[in-house]
């Protein structure tokens, strides 16, 4: 530690003090005199701890290694050299004056390469030749366990007694990677080397050295980015998927064998290049990924010498929010189309034959939603006639697949026909068949109908309140007889079927109307089932919303996880005349619209929804002068309905026995006042 006495309370004392604040092996032992420029705050002379004298003692100048006169007066120096050590330097104010430049800027130096030491997670330490700790970091510090400010000036063995520096300024030769035991139980890696200047003489040493531990722990890291990178080349290089990746700069880094035999070309012809290379026609979708940072799907061009027509999906690359590079992911669309192909066959043939969902697929825990759930079941386990009646996009269709799969027929054919969809011609000779020669065009040999296929088995038969009044008679001989005439035939078959029948139609008006066979009805309706509108298990939305999101993710490589309350609060308000597929529709379009990173629908990816609820009316009294009795009356019990109705939301057994009256007639009169 250099001691030093400061003569005068000068500007220039005030500069050299605040460098030698910054050196902790340099000490001021005191400072004489009070000085005409006032230049030492408090608060300065407080964090130097500073003694302040109105004149030199004899001791002051005995412990001295430097004094800076500051005052220039030459008697005082004059009367300094009568006291001072011969090992003293005194230093006076010209030359403290001329050499302030340099010293600050060496200062400076000296600071910026202590910041970066400190700045290091190596711990180092520096001695002298006389083994005096010169330098410490704070990494240092923090591994060995002691304090900087008391460690300078230290012989290196109080801090560490088992150090080998003291070794190496005898041997000035280094040690590299050696272990070495503290006194606070941690295990060290250090290297020691000694410090030879230009004159090749020794002026020190100094370790460097790591925790064990860490050591070990980059080691481990080091060995697992290995095993990482070596496992992601072979899946890439295994992958039936052809795939390429580039730098940020564009260039290509890897290819797989999938690849090459898409494109035709070879690693040599694409590792290194541009990542324009590989396309014959279109423009480079790594090039726009890598400008834009965002993803490409479905983009068509023509690749390799072939110019094979393919689709590619690229992604960026970016890792700890740095743009590293960018995949992509080729396909062959003559592969996709072939198997487009296969899957859509496939499709129809799961589709007319089995039944694909089960009550478990079917969302909701509302009272309403149970009611018809228990209501399938048990329609399951009888081999009656089952009418599903409920608004469209309910979910007929699946309490349909649902009861075939409960049956004692799961096992056999399932089939769906949409009376709707066919024109009568058509949908008779699909549901009943025909004999050869029963129509032009009819196949050689004739065909089983739907029916045929479907027995032992369950057959759907959708919208069924479309069926002409012909064909509702050959049904209802289906339905008494258990037994199909094929068109064009004459000999009975008879049949072993469940019929499961669905309709969004007030099939009690149809009859009414002439347009429905009320025998049909009677034969149909023996264990009807009301599946409920969405608006009337509200308590299911937020359910459907989550079933629904994880569908849409699958459907379309999302991530999205929930949906929040003020956006659920929306869908909540909404009347949902399209009911669950309505729902499916927006909740698919929100999540399609999303940026691809996002993971929750917010209010503002919802689409617009259209309030089409009935204005609500609640009045009695009208004006008379323009009614009649009967007008008057109708009036009041359409409000009287309304208001019931919506007492019990929407539900309309519930409000059929709120008013006493059969659920028919509720249909007929909701249908006669307009009320849905």
């Amino acid at each position: 530690m250099k001691r030093v006495l400061v003569i005068g309370a000068t500007k220039v004392a005030y500069d050299y003090l605040k460098i030698i604040k910054g050196f902790p092996n340099m000490k001021v032992i005191a400072i004489v005199g009070e000085g005409e420029e006032k230049e030492l705050e408090s608060e300065f002379i407080d964090s130097l701890q500073l003694f302040i004298s109105p004149r030199v003692e004899e001791w002051m100048v005995k412990d001295s290694d430097f004094i800076l006169e500051t005052t220039g007066k030459k008697e005082t120096i004059l009367q300094l050299r009568n006291h001072i050590q011969s090992s003293t330097i005194i230093i006076p104010k010209n030359v403290l004056q001329m050499l302030l430049p340099f010293v600050n800027e060496w200062s400076l130096q000296i600071s910026n390469l202590e910041l970066i030491l400190n700045n290091i997670r190596d711990g180092l330490i520096v001695v002298n030749n006389l083994e005096r700790i010169q330098f410490i970091n704070d990494a240092a510090c923090t591994i060995i366990n002691v304090d900087k400010k008391n460690s300078f000036g230290r012989p290196i063995k109080q801090i560490i007694k088992k150090t080998r520096l003291p070794n190496i300024l005898r041997s000035q030769h280094k040690e590299v990677n050696q272990k070495l035991d503290l006194e606070n139980g941690k295990q060290i890696i250090t290297t020691r080397v000694p410090l030879i200047n230009d004159s090749n003489h020794l002026v020190g040493a100094f370790a460097i050295f790591k925790d064990s531990n860490e050591v070990i722990r980059l080691a481990e890291e080091n060995t697992d980015l290995k095993e990482i990178k070596t496992m992601l080349e072979a899946i890439i290089h295994s992958s039936d998927e052809a795939i390429s990746v580039v730098d940020e700069n564009g260039n290509g880094l890897i290819i797989n064998p999938a690849y090459t035999r898409i494109t035709g070309l070879t690693e040599k012809e694409v590792i290194g290049q541009p990542a324009t290379v590989d396309i014959s026609e279109g423009e480079s979708m790594h090039l726009q990924v890598l400008q834009t940072r965002r993803p490409v799907r479905g983009a068509k061009m023509k690749v390799g010498p072939s110019k094979k027509e393919v689709i590619v999906n690229v992604a960026p690359i970016i890792v700890a929010g740095k743009l590293k590079g960018s995949v992509a992911v080729i396909h062959d669309i003559s592969e996709i189309q072939e198997l487009t192909s296969e899957l859509k066959k496939a499709k129809q043939i799961i589709r007319n034959l089995e039944a694909t969902y089960t009550f478990d697929d079917i969302i909701g825990s509302s009272s309403e939603m149970m009611i018809a759930i228990e209501q399938a079941k048990i329609g399951a386990k009888t081999p009656a006639t089952v009418l599903l009646r409920g608004d469209s996009g309910t979910g007929k269709e699946l309490f349909a697949h649902a009861i075939h799969n409960e049956s004692d027929r799961k096992f056999n054919k399932f089939i769906r026909v949409n009376c709707a969809a066919l024109a009568e011609s058509v949908l008779e000779s699909e549901l009943f068949g025909y004999e050869e020669g029963a129509f032009t065009g009819a196949k050689s040999g004739g065909k089983k109908g739907l029916f045929e296929e479907a027995n032992n088995g369950s057959i759907f038969l959708d919208e069924i309140g479309e069926l002409s009044l012909s064909m509702q008679a050959k049904l209802l001989r289906v339905l008494q007889e258990n037994e199909v005439v094929r068109v064009g035939g004459t000999t009975p078959i008879p049949l072993n079927i469940r019929i499961i029948t669905a309709t969004n139609v007030n099939l009690e008006k149809a009859i009414t109307n002439k347009t429905f066979r009320e025998d049909l009805y009677y034969r149909l309706n023996r264990l009807p089932i009301y599946i409920p509108a969405l608006k009337e298990r509200m308590s299911d939305l937020p359910y459907l919303v989550h079933h629904m999101i994880m569908k849409v993710n699958q459907l379309y490589g999302r991530n999205v996880k929930t949906i929040t309350d003020t956006a659920l609060e929306k869908l909540r308000h909404y009347d949902w005349p399209g009911n669950i597929r309505e729902l499916e529709n927006v909740i698919s379009r929100a999540v399609i619209f999303m940026d691809t990173t996002e993971e929750v629908i917010n209010y503002h990816h919802l689409p617009e929804l259209q309030d089409v609820k009935p204005k609500e009316n609640t009045s009695v009294a009208r004006e008379a002068s323009d009614q009649s009795l009967q007008d008057a009356m109708e009036q009041y019990e359409k409000d009287f309905i309304y208001h019931i109705y919506k007492e019990n939301n929407f539900n309309k057994t519930k409000t059929a026995k709120k008013l006493n009256i059969s659920v028919r007639n509720l249909y007929y009169k909701i249908e006669k006042y307009g009320l849905e």
